[in-house]
C-alpha cells in the first residue's frame, strides 16, 4: 500500500479499551481487558504524531520502532505492524498486556505533554493478537547453523528472549526450566485474568518452531552444574535467567501459622497447579473468608484479586506507605478498587495472631505516617506510637518482594555475586566466569518483564559475538 499523508488527530480522546464489567469479572478468571477491535485500533493509531525524533522509542527497553508499527496499524496494514514489532520484541502479545507502559514508552510520548499519551501498549497487544487470530504461519528467518550450542537456564522473559535471538543467529539453543511448564514468572506469577496462559504457550511454541529445545523439570545446580554444561555437555556458552523466585517475609511473629502464604507460593498454586480451574482441576487452594495481602506492588494486587475470584468475601491490601508511594501500576490499582479490594494504607503489620489450632485468626498492625524519603526515593513510614490495633482475618499473603534463588550461586562459587545473591554482570551481560552470561531479575532483583527482555536481548548480542570471536572482554 503506498504511503499516504498522515494527518494525526491529537485532540481525539484516548480510545478506551473494552473490559469485562467489575461485578462480572471479580468472580471469574477471564481476561479483564478485552482488547481493541480493528476499528478502535485505527482510531487510536491516528492520535500518534509520527514524531521525527520519537522519544517513546528511547523509553522502550528493547527499542521498538513505535511510530513505524503504529503507522502500519493506522493504515490497516496489521500484519506489517506485527512484523515490525517482532524485529525488536520477541513477545509483543505479552508485553502489550503486562508492560508498565505508563513509566516507559508512554511516559515519553509527546502527546502526553498536553493530552493523554498514545495507548502504545494497547496497540501493541492489538497487532500481536490480530496476527495470532488470523491463523497465518509466522515467517521465521533463521541464519544457517553455526555449529555452536548455548544453554539457557530459566524460561522466563529474559530466557525466552535470549533464546529467540540466538536461534535466529543459527545457534543451537537448549532451555533448562526447573518447573514442569515453561514460561517462568509469566505462567506461575501472573494470573490468567491479566495474562492468559494460551498467549505464553503460543510464544513458547514459536520458539520450538525455530529449533529451540526446552527441557522442563530440569534444575541446573542439581541435574548439572554450569561447569558440567560447559565441560561435559558440549555447550559453548551459558545464559542464566533464573529470575527472582525466593520470597521475602517480614520476620514478625506468627508467619509460620497455617493460613500464611507468600504471594509466590499462593500464585504458583493457583496458576501453575490450576487451582483457578477447580473443580475441573483437582488442585484447590484453601482461601478464607477474609484475606489480608501485605504489600502493594503488582504481585500484591494480583494476589488480592485472585483471592476474591477464589471466593473470599473480603480482601484487604495492607500497605505501610501512602497512596502516592504505591508501586503497582495505576491501571491495576483502579481495577482492584472496581472489583472491591479494600486498601488499608499507612498501616504496617507487627504480628500475625493464631487460634488454639495454629490457624490465623487476626492481624495486628500499627498506624504509620510518612517521613522523609529513604534510599528508595519513597517516603519512609514511621510508626505512630500507641496506634496498634487488630482486625480479624483467616488468611495472610505476604507480597513484600522476592530475591534470587541461591542454588546457582551455591553450586558455582566462581560466579561473583552482590548483596542478596544477585549475580554481578558487566554492561553486556557477562558474569565473572568466562562463557557465562546473565540477565533479568537474577541481576536486577524483581523488575519488569520488558526490562528482563531487554537484558536477554543485549546478552544474546554479546553471546553471539563471543561465539564468533572467542574474545572475552
Amino acid at each position: 500500500m503506498p504511503d499516504k499523508k498522515w494527518i494525526p488527530q491529537p485532540k481525539r480522546p484516548r480510545t478506551p479499551i473494552p473490559e469485562q464489567k467489575p461485578e462480572e469479572r471479580r468472580r471469574n478468571f477471564k481476561e479483564v481487558a478485552l482488547g481493541y477491535t480493528a476499528e478502535l485500533a485505527i482510531q487510536e493509531a491516528y492520535r500518534c504524531l509520527q514524531c521525527k525524533n520519537p522519544l517513546c522509542v528511547e523509553g522502550c527497553p528493547v527499542g521498538i520502532d513505535i511510530p513505524g508499527f503504529i503507522r502500519h496499524i493506522g493504515e490497516g496494514r496489521f500484519e506489517e505492524a506485527y512484523y515490525t514489532l517482532k524485529k525488536y520484541n520477541f513477545l509483543p502479545a505479552i508485553c502489550g498486556r503486562v508492560c508498565p507502559q505508563e513509566s516507559q514508552c508512554e511516559k515519553f510520548c509527546i502527546m502526553g505533554k498536553r493530552f493523554k499519551p498514545v495507548a502504545i501498549g494497547r496497540l501493541e497487544r492489538f497487532a500481536a493478537d490480530y496476527f495470532m487470530e488470523s491463523g497465518k504461519k509466522e515467517d521465521f528467518k533463521i541464519d544457517p547453523p553455526s555449529g555452536k550450542k548455548v544453554a539457557i537456564i530459566g524460561s522466563g522473559p529474559a530466557g525466552l528472549t535470549c533464546a529467540g535471538e540466538l536461534a535466529k543467529k543459527g545457534h543451537k539453543v537448549t532451555i533448562f526450566e526447573a518447573l514442569h511448564k515453561p514460561g517462568g514468572v509469566l505462567v506461575y506469577g501472573i494470573p490468567e485474568f491479566r495474562l492468559p496462559k494460551r498467549i505464553v504457550d503460543i510464544e513458547v511454541e514459536n520458539l520450538k518452531k525455530m529449533g529451540v529445545e526446552i527441557k522442563t523439570s530440569a534444575i541446573i545446580g542439581k541435574l548439572y552444574t554450569i561447569d558440567e554444561l560447559l565441560e561435559e555437555e558440549g555447550f559453548d556458552a551459558v545464559f542464566i535467567g533464573t529470575g527472582a523466585g525466593l520470597p521475602y517475609f517480614m520476620g514478625i511473629p506468627g508467619e509460620n501459622l497455617n493460613g500464611v502464604y507468600s504471594a509466590n507460593e499462593f500464585l504458583t498454586r493457583v496458576n501453575l497447579m490450576r487451582a483457578y480451574m477447580f473443580p475441573e482441576a483437582d488442585t484447590p487452594v484453601k482461601i478464607g473468608e477474609k484475606v489480608a495481602v501485605v504489600g502493594c506492588g503488582n504481585t500484591a494486587l494480583d494476589a488480592a484479586r485472585t483471592a476474591l475470584r477464589l471466593g473470599a468475601k473480603e480482601t484487604h491490601i495492607v500497605y505501610r506507605r501512602s497512596k502516592g508511594e504505591i508501586p503497582a501500576r495505576e491501571e491495576e490499582v483502579q481495577h482492584a478498587i472496581e472489583e472491591g479490594v479494600q486498601f488499608n494504607l499507612l498501616t504496617n503489620p507487627i504480628e500475625i495472631i493464631g487460634d488454639e489450632n495454629g490457624w490465623v485468626k487476626a492481624l495486628k498492625c500499627i498506624r504509620t505516617r510518612c517521613g522523609e524519603p529513604d534510599e528508595s526515593g519513597r517516603r519512609r513510614p514511621i510508626p505512630i506510637e500507641g496506634s496498634e490495633f487488630e482486625f480479624p482475618v483467616d488468611t495472610v499473603i505476604m507480597a513484600i518482594g522476592q530475591g534470587p534463588n541461591p542454588l546457582i550461586q551455591e553450586t558455582q562459587p566462581d560466579i561473583e555475586v552482590k548483596r542478596w545473591g544477585i549475580i554481578k554482570i558487566d554492561e553486556e551481560g557477562r558474569t565473572s566466569k568466562k562463557g557465562v552470561f546473565a540477565g533479568g531479575d537474577i541481576v536486577t532483583g524483581g523488575a519488569t518483564v520488558i526490562l528482563a527482555m531487554g537484558q536477554g536481548k543485549k546478552a544474546a548480542q554479546a553471546i553471539d559475538e563471543y561465539l564468533k570471536t572467542g574474545k572475552w572482554a
